[in-house]
């Protein structure tokens, strides 16, 4: 007789000791224990409507520092460009190539609207806010939503979300919480499809920054947490491959770092117990700021780790008091010591233990905890939640328990991100709270010293950086960029440039500045020659400085055939490079039989940059030379005044031509006339107002 099947649906499979399964909750069965109570469209579009809410202010922003190396750069907006971004090791500033890939595809679609690349932020925040929710909801954990709505509003990730740069933070966050949601989903079906699509959505995720290669390790954590214990077979096993592919690519980019990017000098020369305890500071300080958010600047103070200061070693001993008490309480409840090691253990790669560039600023930014700041909110919402409901509301008083902190996390992300409207707000308000920011100083100097009018306050910013850090190289150099600017500075810019190569002798930039400067004193363009030289030398591919360089030869007796190399040097360097193609053709004007050369270069000028006057002009000048070829002239004359209405040199050899050509002698008067009119001591007045009275009937 065949068995009759249990009423009640599908018998279950008994668990295994040590497994966990996720339990089959019928709709509402968490409700009574949630403070947020939301339907599922409801909440959903609750979450992504209240961030974007938060976030209206950063839609404002422009583009800030940094943004220029990670918003696509002229020569990869191409198909090749592409390319490179994946194959070329240093044609981006670190080696994300995903991330890098979607920038690209946002320029095709933005261009340079800092508008659209704010919006792709937002919403991959808030779409990294969704997965949270489904995490928590899948590991069965009151809390879903308040966890969902704490990270999606809460002003510690204004610094990944607001800033263009860090959308290598919200990218790789959404790419690793679907990994480990899908692992999630993979480890109570084992359906091997999962797994593989885990996997590769982790890859993805250390493909737009390598701070993700922790995940495997927190993987294991939750593993633990809701189980107890972890099978080598069935937990560890699995994730093995992870490792090795984190561990591998996140030593890669610590080796980009150090020697690629930067990350190497006096700024990084910390011993083992100095970065121990920067370790145990770091933790408390990102531990605070999720607890307490108050005080948040784009740049903190760069502490000193003195290990002679008895107080720094507090920080480690809390640490090491706080585990200590965690474990206890592991005994009973594993949640708060798999938190906080997931927390810590997220933050690994910027505890102090690996050079990271921005420590030459700070040992912190609010960025690098976008996600290791899951490992608290998301144990720290279950509990609350549980706490709350033990207490017995009205539905009055759990609508609003429900909304009260959300409702001020999103305020306080609503001031926060209004700070990234432009460079000025960001730096002004930095300075605020760190004063002694030279960075923020330094950015500040370099945002207004592209404002003309603002230049007597880039020096004092620069000079602000330099009493503060004396030895910063690039303020002495852009010191003397603004003080060139201004009549009778000269000299001090020039001892600018001497005091940056001075600290930093390799310092191309400067040498070819220096140059520039050196180049505008009598007598001096022998010295503007060897600083020039000096730059092509440390960088060969330094196409202004060729340019220059060719420029200051072309002034020397008998240097014309070194010019004409310089210049064919920048043309190769730089194909693009108009103002070299023009000058080139100034060269090869004053070489006999080189006149088909002189026109080939000018027309590569005009054929780059269709609006530039002197080209068009100078290959009016080389085409009037030429038997039949006035008409030509003409139109490139007429295409110089059409650019530049008061161009008086080009309204005297218009005049020049025409008056040569049939019927066209009024129109010659009255470019002749405009000449005058622009600038009545023109070279050659008397011949002209000869010309002019000879030619009046």
């Amino acid at each position: 007789m065949a068995k009759r099947r249990p009423v009640g649906g599908p018998a279950r499979r008994k668990t295994k000791p040590g497994e966990w399964r996720r339990p089959s909750l019928k709709p509402g069965a968490q409700q009574g224990s949630e403070i947020i109570r939301l339907g599922r469209a409801g909440g959903w579009v609750s979450l992504i409507l209240a961030t974007f809410i938060a976030y209206l202010p950063a839609f404002q922003g422009s583009l800030l520092w940094d943004d220029n190396h990670h918003v696509t750069k002229l020569d990869l907006r191409s198909l090749h460009g592409l390319w490179r971004i994946w194959f070329d090791l240093g044609a981006t500033q670190q080696y994300y190539p995903l991330l890098h890939s979607a920038f690209w595809v946002e320029h095709r679609i933005w261009s340079d609207a800092a508008v659209g690349y704010h919006l792709t932020n937002v919403t991959l925040h808030a779409l990294a806010a969704c997965l949270v929710v489904m995490i928590v909801r899948r590991l069965a954990l009151p809390g879903a939503w308040l966890a969902g709505f704490i990270f999606a509003l809460h002003p510690v990730c204004v610094e990944a979300v607001a800033w263009i740069s860090e959308q290598k933070s919200t990218l790789s966050g959404v790419f690793y919480l679907a990994a480990a949601l899908t692992y999630l989903s993979f480890d109570q079906t084992r359906r091997t499809s999962r797994y593989w699509l885990a996997l590769g959505l982790f890859v993805l995720s250390l493909l737009s920054k390598t701070v993700t290669a922790t995940l495997p390790a927190a993987l294991l954590l939750v593993l633990w947490w809701k189980r107890g214990r972890l099978d080598w077979r069935r937990d560890v096993l699995p994730l093995l491959p992870w490792f090795v592919v984190g561990a591998s690519v996140g030593l890669f980019t610590a080796w980009v770092e150090k020697t690629l990017v930067g990350a190497n000098g006096p700024d990084f020369d910390l011993s083992v117990i100095q970065r121990v305890l920067l370790a145990g500071r770091v933790m408390w300080f990102y531990a605070g700021k999720l607890v307490w958010p108050v005080n948040l600047t784009f740049t903190y103070p760069h502490w000193t780790i003195d290990p002679g200061a008895w107080w720094q070693y507090l920080f480690v001993a809390g640490v090491m008091a706080l585990v200590i008490g965690l474990g206890l309480v592991a005994r009973r409840h594993r949640g708060p010591l798999a938190g906080f090691l997931i927390f810590a253990g997220t933050l690994f790669p910027v505890l102090g233990f690996l050079n990271v560039y921005p420590f030459r600023y700070s040992y912190v930014a609010d960025h690098f905890q976008y996600l290791a700041s899951l490992g608290i909110i998301i144990p720290a919402a279950s509990a609350v939640t549980k706490a709350a409901a033990r207490i017995s509301l009205a539905k009055a008083g759990r609508i609003a328990l429900s909304a009260a902190l959300p409702i001020v996390l999103g305020l306080l992300t609503w001031r926060q991100s209004a700070i990234y409207r432009d460079s000025e707000t960001l730096y002004r308000e930095t300075l605020v709270r760190n004063p002694a920011s030279w960075m923020a100083h330094y950015n500040l100097g370099n945002a207004l010293s592209q404002i003309p009018s603002r230049i007597p306050d880039a020096i004092a910013e620069y000079e602000a950086t330099l009493r503060i850090r004396p030895a910063h190289a690039e303020a002495h150099n852009n010191l003397g960029d603004v003080l060139s600017q201004i009549p009778g500075r000269l000299s001090d810019a020039i001892a600018e440039y001497e005091a940056a190569l001075r600290i930093q002798p390799h310092y191309a930039k400067t040498h070819y500045n220096l140059g520039n400067a050196l180049s505008q004193i009598p007598g001096r363009l022998s010295d503007a020659i060897a600083e020039y030289e000096a730059a092509v030398r440390i960088r060969p591919d330094y196409a202004e400085a060729h340019n220059n360089l060719a420029n200051a030869l072309s002034q020397t007796p008998g240097r014309l055939s070194d010019a004409i190399a310089e210049y064919e040097a920048a043309v190769r360097i730089r194909p693009d490079y108009a103002e070299a193609h023009n000058n080139l053709g100034n060269v090869f004007s004053q070489i006999p039989g080189r006149l088909s050369d002189t026109i080939a270069e000018y027309e590569a000028a005009v054929w780059i940059r269709p609006e530039y006057a002197e080209a068009h002009y100078n290959l009016g000048n080389a085409l009037s030379q030429i038997p039949g070829r006035l008409s030509e002239a003409v139109a490139e004359y007429q295409a110089a005044v059409r650019i530049r209405p008061v161009y008086a040199e080009a309204h005297y050899n218009l005049g020049n031509v025409l008056s040569e050509m049939p019927g066209r002698m009024p129109d010659a008067i009255a470019e002749w006339q405009a000449a005058l009119r622009l600038s009545p001591d023109l070279q050659a007045p008397r011949q002209l107002k000869q010309r002019l009275q000879a030619a009046q009937p």
